[in-house]
């Protein structure tokens, strides 16, 4: 039986940006979000995207035995970027190869996949 592995690393990932977050946080109400309303503060929203795709560098710590592979990006709030079955040769959470935000989450910016 082959010991855990913790590991941590750089990942490239090519990234769509987004801009920084708004400063001062919004007070209007009438935004619907995903049949939410749009009460926001005191949180701050991002709502510019950029189109542009860079390569960036993420933090990621990978927990790894001989079944599977988890690598986490702290980066983006803790999130299991990658879930993979070594014995079975596949992807249990899905891994984006891209990470690109969609202005669906309540305070704007949101990306998608993982957990």
């Amino acid at each position: 039986m082959q010991d855990v592995v913790i590991s941590r690393e750089k990942l490239v990932i090519p990234t769509y940006a987004h801009a920084p977050a708004e400063k001062a946080p919004m007070f209007f109400e009438l935004r619907n979000n995903q049949g939410t309303r749009g009460n926001l503060y005191p949180y701050p929203m991002i709502d510019k995207l950029s189109d542009t795709l860079v390569d960036r560098e993420y933090d990621s710590i990978r927990l790894e035995n001989e079944y599977i592979r988890v690598v986490v990006l702290p980066e983006l709030g803790g999130r299991v970027y990658e879930g993979y079955d070594k014995a079975g040769g596949y992807h249990f959470v899905y891994k984006n190869n891209v990470i690109k935000p969609a202005l669906i989450g309540l305070c704007g910016a949101w990306v998608s996949g993982g957990i």
